[in-house]
């Protein structure tokens, strides 16, 4: 049986955690900056976890992450 293909975008913005859960940058960080206050900025830099709900589509996009 053939290998599967990692997804190259989604290799790039998700991670594993060491619990196998999925983490994320969150976005909206770049344009029009200057519309969004210091807090909002502020806490746009730290990571999130994916939604459970989505958290399997992207593990099957990544099938050699364990």
């Amino acid at each position: 049986m053939p290998k599967q293909k990692t997804h190259s975008s989604t290799k790039k913005r998700f991670w594993l955690t060491g619990t196998g859960k999925v983490n994320r940058a969150h976005g909206g960080k770049n344009h029009k900056a200057e519309t969004k206050n210091r807090k909002r900025k502020r806490n746009l830099r730290q990571t999130t976890l994916v939604s459970s709900t989505q958290e399997s589509t992207v593990k099957s996009m990544m099938p050699y992450k364990k």
